[in-house]
């Protein structure tokens, strides 16, 4: 047995007995047995378990938790995508990393497993902080980032309204797709719909490049047919107004339930008077996950892809 399903063992063990006990959903005895954990009423021992174990295990009870759940919010990013918007970051910080830890904001938090993924991949060298405005979701990323000794700052409110955040040099962004209720808010924006409700994930994408700084970068995981809405127009000229496409990254279609649930990767990078914009879009599909030499030829590619592309004037 893996060390991360020992550790899941332990933890969903415990869970369940609370869901009996006291008649809890499975989250919120989720929630309780990691907040025991932290103050030593429940412990477990799996020698030589590390951060990652510690989060896959975590990571897998939530998931079952969310499954039980009726709350249609209650989703995760799964660590096959995390893993390469990590990737992503690390490419386009390569230089940036090697003078100290980048500044990372993920306004869409969740449960934190996306940020978490980057952070641990990137070893240490973040400085994190999250936006979610679910009281259960933000209070499991707060217990997780506590359990894998991952320090972030978290905001429990909606991300679309103005933020205590300074400007990051990178955004990660799981966006949440749909029509944004609050019309009051979405006034603020370029990207609000002239008739009708706007969409979330462009005032997403809005509000991310108003808390990155010149020059920074922002990924995100956006539906696949993005920008073939018929607010579509509107966001491709709000993002020729304010950022350069660096990238956009087709995945699988075997990673998604149905065509309806498919995602990419769009990795925007905000205009900087020092800079220049790219000299080549990264236009590319991963391969299928299971096809080592496929995809050791993409990230080869990506990483050629980076190297000439210099944007010092």
């Amino acid at each position: 047995m893996e060390k991360f399903e020992q550790i899941f063992k332990y933890v969903n063990e415990y869970a369940e007995k609370l869901v009996e006990a006291n008649g809890l959903d499975y989250l919120e005895a989720l929630l309780q047995t990691l907040e025991d954990t932290l103050d030593g009423t429940f412990e477990w021992q799996v020698e030589g378990a590390n951060k990652e174990d510690m989060r896959k295990a975590i990571q897998i009870a939530i998931l079952k938790g969310m499954r039980k759940s009726a709350q249609p919010n209650h989703q995760m990013t799964p660590d096959t995508l995390g893993l390469l918007v990590a990737h992503f970051v690390e490419q386009c910080f390569e230089h940036r990393l090697q003078h100290g830890p980048i500044a990372v904001v993920d306004p869409a938090l969740g449960t934190g497993n996306l940020l978490f993924t980057v952070m641990n991949a990137l070893n240490g060298n973040v400085e994190a902080t999250g936006v979610e405005v679910d009281d259960l979701l933000i209070r499991l990323a707060a217990a997780t980032g506590d359990l894998i000794e991952q320090p972030v700052t978290l905001f429990r409110q909606d991300a679309l309204e103005k933020l205590l955040v300074d400007p990051v040099d990178a955004v990660i962004c799981d966006l949440p797709v749909g029509y944004y209720p609050n019309e009051e808010v979405a006034l603020d924006f370029e990207l609000c719909a002239s008739e009708g409700m706007s969409y979330a994930h462009h005032l997403f994408i809005e509000q991310s490049m108003n808390y990155t700084k010149d020059g920074g970068f922002a990924f995100f995981l956006i539906p696949a047919n993005l920008f073939e809405s018929e607010q579509a127009k509107q966001l491709h000229k709000f993002i020729k107004g304010h950022a350069w496409i660096q990238a956009v990254i087709q995945l699988p279609e075997n990673l998604f339930a149905s065509k309806a649930h498919e995602k990419s990767i769009l990795i925007l990078q905000k205009h900087s008077e020092h800079l220049k914009a790219p000299r080549e879009v990264l236009l590319a599909k991963v391969p299928n996950m299971s096809n080592r030499e496929a995809l050791a030829m993409f990230f080869e590619k990506v990483s050629m892809w980076r190297e000439g592309n210099d944007q010092k004037r």
